[in-house]
């Protein structure tokens, strides 16, 4: 562990105890970082800290509960990570969550209320909560996951690809911050956009055996992205949007 590529980092992981979650806190301390995950789930938190703990040869990984639609309650989650641990190299974003209609006259606007705290609420309350020591860092990454549906919405799809856009363009504003504070060297930090189609998992395959998930991102491979985008200069990454599925 502590000969990781990143070895002496601190991340956060939002979302963390979802499918994609597990395989993020087991890929980060894999490559020996220290990793803080939080969930609304305290069971499936659990879970997914010890296997990546216990599967990573006892490797520093940790999980908090905290409410991300409160931002008091998610800036002193940022405020006792770096308190604890000195420093907060990333944070990465996998919040999610999915509602569709039939047609897009059938669109419920309930839908949007409900997807608009998961996909936006979130983005804005972890970012204004972690921007500050982010920027400290000499190496500091937002990373969120976002989906192609928000550049190409669909009739039936517009609450979720609303959500996906508005949490992209803050995350977008939020690389405005980091290049503006990076000067004339440029930053030293980075916002970063993961977009995939969807994603799959062996359990998803496991339901549906003869299903192709054509374009699906695996959270394995999703895992390894999300720790490459520290070995990319942040200059190379701030305000980009790399894509892990084909362009719409």
């Amino acid at each position: 562990m502590a000969n990781g590529a990143l070895s002496g980092a601190v991340i956060a992981v939002a979302g963390a105890g979802g499918p994609a979650g597990r395989a993020t806190l087991a890929r980060l301390a894999d490559a020996g970082a220290t990793v803080v995950g939080s969930d609304n789930d305290p069971e499936r938190l659990a879970a997914a800290v010890d296997a990546a703990r216990y599967g990573h040869g006892g490797a520093t990984v940790v999980g908090d509960t905290v409410d991300l639609l409160d931002l008091q309650s998610t800036r002193e989650w940022a405020t006792r990570i770096e308190k604890d641990f000195g420093r907060v190299d990333g944070l990465v974003h996998l919040v999610g969550g999915w509602r569709g209609s039939e047609t897009f006259t059938k669109t419920s606007l309930d839908d949007w209320d409900f997807l608009e705290l998961l996909l936006v609420r979130t983005v804005q309350h972890t970012s204004l909560a972690f921007h500050e020591a982010l920027q400290r860092s000499d190496r500091g990454r937002y990373v969120l996951i976002s989906a192609a549906a928000a550049s190409k919405p669909t009739a039936s799809n517009a609450a979720y690809a609303a959500g996906k856009a508005a949490a992209e363009a803050w995350t977008l504003a939020m690389g405005d911050f980091f290049r503006k504070a990076g000067g004339e060297e440029g930053p030293t930090s980075a916002a970063v956009i993961l977009v995939v189609k969807a994603l799959v998992h062996d359990a998803m395959r496991a339901e549906r055996p003869n299903a192709k998930f054509a374009g699906f991102t695996d959270v394995d491979a999703l895992a390894e992205s999300i720790a490459g985008v520290w070995d990319l200069p942040a200059g190379e990454v701030n305000g980009k949007r790399l894509w892990l599925t084909e362009k719409p």
